[in-house]
């Protein structure tokens, strides 16, 4: 247990010096810093958005298929009322 409670100290320490670092960072530093770790991950964000497209747009087509049944539903009975939504 203690080698946790070690771990979290010394995490906490690198955050706290990863947010002074951050703070005395100037703007063009900090725009560099971004422009480099975006080079860095371009390829990967492109993969993982192309491979989870299709999944976003199954969901999204199920949305408006579940959509278009709740208005169906509302049209055919007007006097009904959610109250648990």
């Amino acid at each position: 247990m203690q080698g946790l409670q070690k771990i979290r100290e010394d995490w906490n320490r690198i955050a706290a010096e990863e947010t002074e670092m951050l703070h005395q960072m100037s703007l063009a530093q900090g725009l560099r810093t971004f422009e480099l770790l975006y080079e860095s991950f371009a390829s990967r964000f492109k993969d993982e958005e192309e491979s989870t497209m299709a999944e976003r747009e199954r969901m999204l087509i199920e949305r408006q298929r579940r959509l278009a049944s709740l208005a169906e539903w509302l049209e055919a009975n007007p006097n009904e009322s959610f109250t648990n939504l």
